[in-house]
Protein backbone atom coordinates (compact mmCIF):
# COMPACT_ATOMS: atom_id res chain seq x y z
CA UNK A 1 0.00 0.00 0.00
CA UNK A 2 0.99 3.73 -0.93
CA UNK A 3 0.37 5.65 2.04
CA UNK A 4 -1.65 8.64 0.86
CA UNK A 5 -4.78 10.96 1.58
CA UNK A 6 -7.04 10.59 -1.39
CA UNK A 7 -9.71 12.89 0.06
CA UNK A 8 -10.85 14.76 3.27
CA UNK A 9 -14.40 15.17 4.01
CA UNK A 10 -15.86 17.55 6.04
CA UNK A 11 -19.11 17.16 7.50
CA UNK A 12 -20.85 20.92 7.09
CA UNK A 13 -24.22 22.31 8.81
CA UNK A 14 -24.61 24.46 6.05
CA UNK A 15 -23.66 23.12 1.96
CA UNK A 16 -24.34 25.96 0.16
CA UNK A 17 -22.66 28.33 2.75
CA UNK A 18 -19.42 25.91 3.14
CA UNK A 19 -19.34 25.96 -0.57
CA UNK A 20 -19.33 29.82 -1.17
CA UNK A 21 -16.80 29.83 1.76
CA UNK A 22 -14.33 27.27 0.28
CA UNK A 23 -14.97 28.28 -3.61
CA UNK A 24 -15.89 32.18 -3.45
CA UNK A 25 -13.42 32.84 -0.30
CA UNK A 26 -10.85 30.68 -0.29
CA UNK A 27 -11.00 30.03 -4.13
CA UNK A 28 -10.98 26.61 -4.11
CA UNK A 29 -11.48 25.30 -7.57
CA UNK A 30 -14.75 23.10 -7.49
CA UNK A 31 -15.26 19.80 -9.53
CA UNK A 32 -18.36 18.18 -8.99
CA UNK A 33 -21.78 19.06 -6.82
CA UNK A 34 -24.82 18.16 -6.31
CA UNK A 35 -27.75 19.31 -3.58
CA UNK A 36 -25.63 16.54 -1.13
CA UNK A 37 -21.88 16.81 -1.73
CA UNK A 38 -19.32 18.78 -3.15
CA UNK A 39 -15.91 18.46 -4.44
CA UNK A 40 -13.06 20.45 -4.81
CA UNK A 41 -9.73 19.44 -6.25
CA UNK A 42 -7.15 20.19 -4.60
CA UNK A 43 -2.94 19.50 -5.43
CA UNK A 44 -2.70 16.25 -4.64
CA UNK A 45 -5.68 15.51 -3.02
CA UNK A 46 -9.70 16.27 -3.29
CA UNK A 47 -11.66 18.03 -0.38
CA UNK A 48 -15.11 17.10 -0.10
CA UNK A 49 -18.32 18.62 1.78
CA UNK A 50 -21.06 16.58 3.01
CA UNK A 51 -23.94 17.68 5.91
CA UNK A 52 -22.63 16.69 9.09
CA UNK A 53 -25.65 14.56 9.75
CA UNK A 54 -25.84 13.06 6.67
CA UNK A 55 -21.77 12.12 6.61
CA UNK A 56 -22.12 11.02 11.31
CA UNK A 57 -25.24 8.50 9.46
CA UNK A 58 -23.03 7.28 6.89
CA UNK A 59 -20.24 6.31 9.58
CA UNK A 60 -22.99 4.98 12.01
CA UNK A 61 -22.07 7.64 14.61
CA UNK A 62 -23.78 9.98 16.62
CA UNK A 63 -23.70 13.85 14.70
CA UNK A 64 -23.68 15.55 18.32
CA UNK A 65 -20.76 17.49 19.57
CA UNK A 66 -18.39 19.96 19.41
CA UNK A 67 -15.24 21.46 20.51
CA UNK A 68 -11.88 20.73 19.81
CA UNK A 69 -12.20 17.28 16.98
CA UNK A 70 -8.92 16.28 18.06
CA UNK A 71 -7.13 17.31 14.41
CA UNK A 72 -6.32 20.39 12.09
CA UNK A 73 -5.90 20.54 8.56
CA UNK A 74 -3.13 22.36 7.36
CA UNK A 75 -1.91 24.55 4.44
CA UNK A 76 1.94 25.41 3.75
CA UNK A 77 2.97 28.02 2.00
CA UNK A 78 6.13 29.89 0.80
CA UNK A 79 7.00 32.74 3.18
CA UNK A 80 6.01 34.59 6.33
CA UNK A 81 3.88 37.53 3.82
CA UNK A 82 1.90 34.57 2.85
CA UNK A 83 0.98 33.18 5.67
CA UNK A 84 -0.76 36.33 6.43
CA UNK A 85 -2.15 36.95 3.24
CA UNK A 86 -3.97 33.29 3.44
CA UNK A 87 -4.97 34.14 6.83
CA UNK A 88 -6.31 37.55 6.04
CA UNK A 89 -8.22 36.41 2.74
CA UNK A 90 -10.05 33.70 4.92
CA UNK A 91 -11.33 35.96 7.52
CA UNK A 92 -12.37 38.37 4.79
CA UNK A 93 -14.34 35.01 3.76
CA UNK A 94 -16.14 34.84 7.01
CA UNK A 95 -13.31 32.62 8.54
CA UNK A 96 -12.93 32.91 12.63
CA UNK A 97 -9.74 33.64 13.41
CA UNK A 98 -8.41 31.11 16.03
CA UNK A 99 -4.54 32.03 16.86
CA UNK A 100 -2.96 34.71 14.73
CA UNK A 101 -0.06 34.56 12.55
CA UNK A 102 2.94 34.24 15.18
CA UNK A 103 6.59 33.40 15.26
CA UNK A 104 6.08 29.72 16.76
CA UNK A 105 8.53 27.80 18.89
CA UNK A 106 9.47 25.12 16.53
CA UNK A 107 11.03 28.44 14.21
CA UNK A 108 8.25 28.57 11.90
CA UNK A 109 5.43 31.12 11.41
CA UNK A 110 1.99 30.05 11.78
CA UNK A 111 -1.49 31.17 12.42
CA UNK A 112 -5.03 29.09 12.33
CA UNK A 113 -8.65 30.29 11.14
CA UNK A 114 -11.92 28.35 11.54
CA UNK A 115 -13.86 27.51 8.71
CA UNK A 116 -17.64 28.15 9.39
CA UNK A 117 -18.36 25.04 10.73
CA UNK A 118 -15.26 25.26 13.46
CA UNK A 119 -12.47 23.39 11.07
CA UNK A 120 -9.38 24.43 12.70
CA UNK A 121 -7.14 25.39 9.69
CA UNK A 122 -3.27 26.16 9.98
CA UNK A 123 -1.52 28.46 7.48
CA UNK A 124 2.11 27.75 8.08
CA UNK A 125 5.64 28.80 6.94
CA UNK A 126 8.74 25.84 7.53
CA UNK A 127 12.06 27.80 6.67
CA UNK A 128 13.49 24.32 7.13
CA UNK A 129 11.81 22.41 5.42
CA UNK A 130 9.17 22.34 2.58
CA UNK A 131 5.83 20.33 3.08
CA UNK A 132 3.69 20.74 -0.04
CA UNK A 133 3.48 20.22 -3.84
CA UNK A 134 6.97 21.45 -5.51
CA UNK A 135 6.99 24.63 -7.68
CA UNK A 136 6.25 22.42 -10.62
CA UNK A 137 2.70 21.38 -8.92
CA UNK A 138 2.17 24.37 -7.50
Amino acid sequence: MKPRISMITLGVRDLPAAVKFYEQGLGFPRRKSSPEVAFFTLNGTWLGLYGREALAEDANVPAEGGGFAGFALAHNVHSEAEVDAVIAHAIAAGATLVKPPQTVSWGGYSGYFADLDGHLWEVAYNPYSWVGPTDEEA
